[in-house]
């Protein structure tokens, strides 16, 4: 665990404090069908390396795809909403990123499909993947080309994920995943518009590449224990990391907004950051682990309930397979 955060050099604040982006709007799609967790979880398989890695099931309830919600199809329905909420068209798209790693196929990409559906026609698309770190990844991305080209003003982040088809039938894993789709709008805003997008870092670590591992022919997952002592760390040197550069405390940050591993992480993150529950926010409880699309689904659940408000300032660090670890730092 030496390697975590080895290497990362201060800087003088975020890499995007001048950059004058913003997220102007966020939505989510969630499938029809929610499933409750009471009367299963007794039933389902469990062995050691669940207890280590999962622990109780604190999952209450979940949604998982019909055939005809489509990665592109949830990812457009998400993409739709945050358009709305950011006042913008599809028509003024100039840039769709699309995060997934849950129904990757060699070609041909979704993300132009879901240009297509959304009536995007003039963006580039294109598809990007670091597992559940997609959101982290597709932002950073998208954050660098809207800063190198000086006709590019919005762009439309989102990450769609059927997490439920990658767990094996049966087994407690099912009891702890989603599907979803959750989506941002980052755009070029006037100097007069708040801090917006103030920091991201992404990191990859090739020799952890073993702790999660999903591989032909059946594509399901699979997690070793150690998994949650390298999410711990991951998360918490993301933090630090982010934190330090931009002279910050974690008391100064409004909601902290990580992606959702598993219950044990969850508990170890919240002690050695010593964060307060009340602004440590994910929706595991009700929504599962939705992969690349649980931190902007949380994000536009909780501004669509009013929790969370314009001005707020967040951090969103994430972990994913590969090893890759990231976060962002925002005012909404």
């Amino acid at each position: 665990m030496e390697s975590i955060g080895a290497g990362a050099a201060a800087t003088d604040g975020g890499i995007w404090a001048r950059a004058g982006l913003g997220f102007t709007g966020f939505g989510h799609y969630y499938p029809r069908n929610l499933v409750h967790n009471s009367d299963l979880a007794d039933g389902a398989e469990g062995n050691a390396v669940d207890q280590a890695v999962i622990g109780s099931v604190e999952v209450r309830s979940r949604h998982v795809a019909a055939d005809d919600e489509t990665i592109d199809f949830m990812a457009a329905r998400a993409a739709t909403a945050a358009l709305e909420r950011a006042g913008r068209a599809p028509g003024e798209v100039d840039l769709l990123v699309l995060g997934n790693w849950t129904e990757r196929q060699l070609v041909p990409e979704l993300a132009p499909q879901v240009a297509l559906r959304l009536g995007a026609h003039r963006a580039l698309a294109f598809d990007v993947c670091g597992a559940c770190t997609g959101f982290v990844h597709g932002v950073q991305t998208a954050a660098a080309l809207l800063a190198a080209n000086p006709s590019w003003r919005v762009a439309v982040v989102v990450n769609s994920e059927h997490f439920s088809r990658r767990v094996r039938p049966g087994s407690k894993g099912t009891l702890v995943v989603g599907d979803a789709a959750g989506a941002a709008v980052l755009e070029k805003r006037g100097p007069d518009a708040g801090r917006g997008l103030i920091d991201s870092l992404l990191h990859s670590a090739g020799e952890s590449a073993e702790a999660v591992t999903v591989r032909p022919p059946l594509g399901w997952i699979k997690s070793k224990p150690e998994l949650v002592e390298l999410g711990v760390a991951s998360n918490t040197a993301v933090a630090a990391e982010l934190l330090e550069r931009n002279n910050l405390k974690i008391d100064q940050i409004d909601w902290f907004v990580p992606h959702p591993g598993t219950g044990p992480i969850h508990a170890a993150v919240r002690e050695r950051l010593g964060i307060d529950p009340e602004r440590f926010v994910t929706t595991f409880e009700t929504r599962a682990n939705t992969g690349s699309a649980s931190i902007p689904t949380t994000v536009s659940e909780h501004l669509e309930k009013g929790v969370f408000r314009r001005g707020d300032l967040c951090l969103t660090p994430a972990v994913g397979s590969g090893w890759f670890y990231g976060g962002l730092l925002f005012e909404l």
